[in-house]
Formats: C-alpha cells, sequence, structure tokens
C-alpha cells in the first residue's frame, strides 16, 4: 500500500463528484478495474483547491490533468504493527443505517446517524474484532453537496479523532486496505493510525 499527499486544482475540485474521478487519474491505464484506493480532504481552499490524504493498493504517478503529488508517495504495511499496541487514529466516514422505505417497503433508504451516541456505536460495530476504542472525539462536518447529471446531492459527514488499541493487525490491515462504510468516492472511509 502507498501513502500520498495529493493537490487536486480548483477546476477539478469544485463538484465533489468528480474528486475521485481526478484521483484516479493517477492511475493511467488502468480502464474497466477495480478504484483501489481511498482518500480523505484534509483541507479545502474554495478557488485554489483541494489537500487530500490518499491510500492506494499501486503507487500513483507524480501529476495528471488538475491532479498533482505533493510528497512523493510512501510505502506503508500495516501487518507489522503488533497487537496491544495503542495509537492515534483518525477516520471520517458516513455513519449510516438502513431504514425501510414507507411508501416502497421493498426498498432500504440508507440514511445518516445523527446522534454522536450512534455514531461512536457505528465506529465499535465497524472496528469489532480489529481494535477498540480507548478514546474518541466526534467532529460534525459540513455536508457534502454535489452534482451527477442534472441531480444534485449531500453526504453527511463526520470525522473520529482518538485512541484505539489493535486487537488484530491483520483485521486492522483489511479495514485500512477496504475503508470503513459508505460514500468513499466522496472521500469517506480512509482510517490513518500513527504512534501515540
Amino acid at each position: 500500500m502507498y501513502l500520498s499527499k495529493v493537490f487536486l486544482d480548483w477546476e477539478v475540485s469544485r463538484n465533489p463528484y468528480d474528486w475521485h474521478r481526478a484521483l484516479w487519474r493517477l492511475f493511467p491505464d488502468r480502464d474497466g478495474e477495480a478504484r483501489d484506493f481511498l482518500y480523505r480532504v484534509e483541507q479545502m481552499q474554495v478557488g485554489q483547491g483541494v489537500w487530500i490524504l490518499m491510500l492506494s493498493a499501486m503507487k500513483p504517478q507524480r501529476e495528471s490533468k488538475g491532479v498533482r503529488l505533493i510528497a512523493e508517495a510512501k510505502s506503508v504495511d500495516w501487518l507489522d504493527l503488533p497487537d496491544g499496541i495503542a495509537l492515534r487514529f483518525k477516520l471520517t466516514a458516513n455513519p449510516t443505517k438502513k431504514i425501510r422505505d414507507r411508501e416502497h417497503p421493498e426498498r432500504a433508504l440508507r440514511v445518516p446517524l445523527i446522534r454522536e451516541d450512534e455514531q461512536i456505536a457505528w465506529l465499535e460495530r465497524k472496528l469489532e474484532g480489529a481494535a477498540s476504542l480507548e478514546s474518541v472525539i466526534v467532529t460534525s462536518n459540513p455536508p457534502v453537496f454535489f452534482r451527477k447529471g442534472g441531480s444534485a446531492g449531500k453526504v453527511a459527514t463526520v470525522t473520529f479523532q482518538g485512541v484505539l488499541q489493535i486487537i488484530s493487525s491483520e483485521a486492522v490491515a483489511r479495514l485500512m486496505e477496504g475503508g470503513l462504510g459508505s460514500a468513499k468516492s466522496f472521500g469517506c472511509g480512509l482510517l490513518s493510525l500513527a504512534r501515540v
């Protein structure tokens, strides 16, 4: 896996729906393949662009139209983490639950979890068997508004930060590679870890 810091120019970062496609351009000649990367928006400045942290299975190229690496991609391996170690973590996620549509009971709708206790319980379920929470702070983020074709939408996100304890480094590695929760194409799901 490779950890990269990336900058998206304002022209390709105005609509959050385009972020994922812009990042995919750093992996040329892979049309039709699975998009095996996760990312998180670290900072956005209107008129300038978006700064992103990205985790990918392949090493990205240095730049493409409107997107470029800020620093060389760093190779990372999560399997060497000892079980029992405490680490700082950060995760921007879209904690949701599914409910039945009243008008169409055969359909399930994904709705955001609003209460902080529900959001923390969601995170604990996602980490089950991989890590346990020692401390966590939940910060609500402004909604991510996007346009797709002629339609508009929004994604509700929160950022979790705190300390977790590794139960299984293999399970943590799987979570880090696959991400947590939904809305990954909008910058959700990337779990980052650092020494305490």
